[in-house]
């Protein structure tokens, strides 16, 4: 009988869930006290800032109490800083969450870089959004599809080696055969995007779908890009026309691997909080999440800003962490052979 792994599973996972009924309810007067602290795992301007920075205002608004939301950015090492300083550092009463870079799990998974936290003990509020990522091409390279990629070569610009920008120009080097070649050191999305206008590099092979719609729109009015792939487990349904790097490799091995990189994008939008924060604090901080993202007013904001909502609850996202830390061995060690 084939044996279906947990990453195949995981397509149907990122369906919506029912909102709550009401905004969160809790006698702790902790709550009424406190003023909550969201850290976002990037530099300010970018697409996660611009949903943790809508979240933080409804999130305020139906919190219990007369609670508010700091939000802190707090950039570096491809999400690590942020995923480490929530892990050890923050305070784990419930009055700190995150958002992370959607290369977390995988940085743990591939086991690439020396983590200091385990993504299977936070807690998960919930997921705003599964994400698609696409990989793009400056006008001026002449590179104006996936194929185009294969024959001529494309300066990518990258944040370091734990980013989905650089681990996805090597998957598709390896898978597809292209020619992007990474040029790393970059703190942020904005500063390769700021190189691509200055000519420094020729663009991205990850640039989440929703972030370009919103923070680069104007690049998508004045073709001043080619959108060459899109990459996660579905398409984008505004992005008929461009590929899907899943359907573009062969079954077999190599697929799974694709399917691996993947999968990290339905959980493109996560929102968490410390590892040991008291249960029912996390049962709060999870009903006040599934209160402010079916919101309707939160819902009409998202849209006028561009930003792509399709949330899952907490205990599905928790689910989903749980199917990548138990993959296969047999494909993490040839998702690692391909990015070395």
């Amino acid at each position: 009988m084939k044996r279906v792994t947990g990453l195949a599973a995981l397509a149907v996972l990122w369906v919506g869930f029912a909102p709550a009924n009401a905004g969160a309810q809790t006698d702790d007067p902790f709550y009424s006290v406190r003023t909550l602290t969201l850290v976002v795992g990037t530099e300010a301007g970018g697409g996660y800032d611009a949903y943790g920075r809508l979240f933080a205002r409804y999130f305020a608004r139906h919190f219990p109490g007369d609670a508010s939301v700091v939000v802190q950015n707090m950039p570096g090492a491809s999400g690590r800083r942020a995923a480490e300083f929530l892990y050890s550092s923050a305070p784990q009463d419930g009055t700190v969450m995150g958002t992370l870079e959607q290369n977390i799990p995988l940085t743990q998974v591939l086991g690439r870089e020396n983590v200091r936290f385990d993504i299977a003990r936070f807690n998960y509020l919930g997921n705003m959004s599964a994400t698609v990522s696409t990989a793009i091409a400056w006008h001026t390279t002449g590179v104006k599809t996936i194929d185009d990629a294969k024959t001529k070569e494309v300066i990518v610009g990258a944040t370091g080696t734990s980013g989905t920008t650089e681990l996805f120009a090597r998957l598709m080097n390896r898978t597809l055969g292209t020619k992007f070649r990474v040029v790393m050191g970059y703190p942020g999305g904005n500063d390769i995007n700021l190189a691509m206008e200055r000519g420094e590099v020729g663009g991205r092979a990850s640039y989440s779908w929703a972030s370009l719609k919103n923070a680069s729109s104007d690049w998508l009015t004045a073709k001043r890009v080619h959108i060459l792939v899109q990459i996660g487990l579905h398409k984008a349904p505004d992005l008929p026309d461009v590929p899907l790097l899943l359907d573009l490799v062969k079954p077999g091995e190599d697929r799974e691997v694709v399917r691996l990189f993947s999968a990290s994008l339905e959980l493109g939008r996560v929102f968490l909080a410390p590892p040991n924060v008291p249960a029912e604090r996390v049962a709060v901080l999870r009903q006040t999440f599934d209160a402010s993202v079916h919101d309707p007013l939160f819902r009409a904001e998202a849209e006028r800003m561009a930003l792509d909502v399709n949330p899952t609850s907490g205990a599905e996202v928790q689910r989903v962490i749980a199917l990548l830390v138990a993959e296969p061995p047999e494909i993490i060690e040839k998702a690692k052979a391909f990015i070395r």
